[in-house]
């Protein structure tokens, strides 16, 4: 029986159904959702085209998360712990499954999760293709059970 959980969630409506899914499937597990800031969405690139522009790029998507993590978590009637990282989905995924300590974090180990759930949105054909798709990212390279709600 998995007793700590990471669920992904990314603002979808699909991504807040695999939280509320997470939670009823598992009612005894300790909830963790994720939410990963992509810097390649970043729409200045990664010099920024003006002083200051990554930071402010950096703020606007910290607060979007945050916002994400606090709409998805009043969705479910229980406790879940949140965590905003940064990089890329799939890798970022993975690692804060397995283990990977908070950024900013020195002291102390991480445990890592039991379980992985995320949501799928069903691309298909070629968005599939050029989006990639983190769902079978994370499938493929997980080393703990992984869930994909669609």
């Amino acid at each position: 029986m998995a007793k700590r959980i990471l669920v992904a969630v990314d603002g979808s409506t699909e991504a807040t159904e695999a939280l509320q899914f997470a939670a009823s499937e598992w009612p005894d597990a300790e909830l963790t959702a994720l939410h990963v800031i992509n810097p390649a969405d970043s729409a200045t690139g990664a010099e920024g085209g003006f002083p200051g522009a990554a930071d402010q790029w950096y703020e606007s998507a910290k607060q979007r998360g945050d916002r994400i993590l606090s709409e998805a978590t009043s969705t479910v009637d229980r406790d879940v712990e949140t965590r905003l990282e940064v990089g890329r989905p799939t890798a970022t995924i993975l690692g804060v499954a397995g283990g990977e300590k908070p950024v900013g974090e020195s002291e102390g180990s991480a445990d890592p999760f039991d379980h992985v759930v995320l949501a799928s949105r069903g691309r298909t054909g070629l968005s599939r293709v050029l989006l990639g798709s983190v769902a079978e990212g994370v499938v493929r390279r997980a080393e703990v059970p992984v869930t994909v709600v669609r």
